[in-house]
């Protein structure tokens, strides 16, 4: 009975409804059964005008019991990010009210201050995001807590599950990292070097947070990355290097023809004819020589950036056969082109396509016997064969081919083709000539390319140059 009338009434259970009536009841009935005991009240009114104060009891907790559990259901469900509908609050107590305008008045403002919290955070995640240099936030037990975008793609998506000294075998960056952790130091600043197989020149700036700061964070590294920087500074040292060695022989050659043609053969016209023609083939070394350097120079400076335009090696090699026909011509030559159908384009730079193109050509048409054709095959190829050495790129390529007909080139020269500057004795012998540069172009475009570079020779079909290029970024 009781039950039903709990539930009729709308009253949850362990609300003590009851209790509270029984409690503010029990001393008016107590006041009722010693009146009737002395005889001072009738019995049967005593137990009338009780049950009177029982019911009105009832009637004055029961809107106060029932509103306080409608204000107990909506800040429960707002707790918890439920659904609540305000307006189906029946509320008669203006003490009811107050609190439920209190309450909404105590959401609205930090519902405010944490959109203001959320906003300032995702506008301090994208900043730190932005940022071109790793950035890393630390516990005092050396925990990462967090890590921007560039720590994560360099050090890993899980970097924030590690501690910092499993982040680098460093004994250096460890200690400073101790130094700022332990209050040694406020900041540390050195250069480490990361191991094998992917060696790396680091600076690393560890600083304590200020006191002020909150949460668990208290410091902050910030790492660069010198490894670019040092590879710059040691192209430019070997561009320097070897321009210097390479350009001293034909500038003593025409300083030495000029001293000839100002004193002994001042007036010698055959010999003024005959050096002046020497001297304009070492100018045109040396401009040669010079181009190829600077080019070489820039593509390494890219080399790190792959390429992702899309590119008709095709077209290229009816370019470059059609730019090369005057010189194979004269050499009694021709350049064939065969290609696959359907030959997709490669992912590329088209200007240093056609260069490697251009290059390879080249060579087959000076160093092939003259007479003979020199083929330029395009094919599909299911994977670019891995190297050694080289990163290359994963899925399906384009293999172009460069075949000339010309002698034997033996293993030990093949491994010292792309090398800077090398020229085989037999060619220098030939008195060919060439600048040594062409193929290490060739090599440093592949590398950047994410792609390979094959050579083949043999006495019967001579020697064929093939380079992979990817489809795919």
């Amino acid at each position: 009975m009781f039950e039903r009338a709990r539930n009729s009434l709308g009253i949850e259970k362990n609300t003590k409804f009851v209790e509270r009536v029984l409690f503010l009841s029990f001393p008016t009935a107590l006041v009722f059964i010693v009146l009737a005991a002395f005889r001072l009240v009738d019995p049967l009114l005593a137990v009338i005008s009780l049950a009177a104060v029982v019911l009105f009891n009832i009637v004055l907790l029961f809107p106060l019991t029932f509103e306080l559990q409608q204000i107990k259901r909506y800040i429960t469900s707002m707790a918890q990010s439920e659904n609540f509908d305000e307006k189906a609050m029946t509320l008669s107590e203006q003490d009811a009210k107050e609190i439920v305008e209190a309450v909404n008045a105590m959401h609205r403002f930090w519902a405010q201050k944490t959109d203001i919290l959320e906003a300032q955070t995702i506008s301090d995640t994208a900043v730190l995001d932005s940022l071109p240099d790793p950035i890393i936030v630390i516990d005092r037990a050396g925990n990462i807590l967090g890590a921007n975008l560039s720590a994560r793609t360099s050090f890993g998506k899980n970097i924030t599950n590690k501690n910092i000294d499993k982040l680098f075998r460093s004994n250096n960056f460890i200690n400073a990292v101790s130094k700022v952790l332990n209050k040694e130091s406020k900041s540390e600043n050195l250069i480490f070097y990361t191991d094998p197989p992917e060696s790396q020149k680091l600076y690393a700036h560890i600083k304590q947070l200020p006191w002020l700061s909150k949460g668990k964070a208290v410091a902050v590294i910030s790492i660069y990355d010198m490894t670019k920087s040092m590879k710059i500074e040691k192209m430019q040292s070997d561009f320097v290097a070897n321009a210097s060695h390479e350009l001293r022989t034909p500038l003593s050659i025409i300083s030495g023809f000029i001293e000839t043609l100002q004193t002994s053969a001042k007036d010698d016209a055959d010999a003024r004819d005959k050096f002046l023609k020497i001297m304009a083939e070492q100018a045109e070394y040396m401009s040669s020589l010079i181009e190829n350097l600077l080019s070489l120079s820039r593509i390494e400076l890219n080399q790190d950036q792959q390429p992702t335009d899309k590119v008709e090696v095709l077209d290229i090699a009816e370019e470059v056969a059609q730019a090369l026909s005057i010189k194979a011509t004269e050499r009694e030559m021709k350049i064939r082109i065969f290609s696959d159908d359907n030959l997709p384009p490669v992912i590329g730079d088209k200007a240093q396509i056609k260069q490697v193109i251009q290059n390879l050509t080249d060579n087959a048409v000076k160093y092939g016997i003259s007479g003979t054709d020199v083929t330029i095959r395009l094919k599909n190829a299911e994977k670019i064969p891995a190297s050694k050495s080289l990163k290359v790129s994963k899925g399906a390529a384009v293999a172009i081919s460069v075949n000339n007909k010309g002698p034997k080139i033996e293993p030990e020269q093949l491994a010292r083709l792309t090398e800077r500057f090398y020229r085989m004795q037999e060619h220098k012998d030939l008195n060919i000539k060439g600048t040594g540069l062409g193929l290490a172009i060739a090599k440093h475009i592949i590398i950047r390319h994410r792609g390979n570079l094959t050579v083949n020779s043999n006495g019967y079909n001579g020697t064929t140059f093939t380079i992979y290029l990817p489809t795919e970024a």
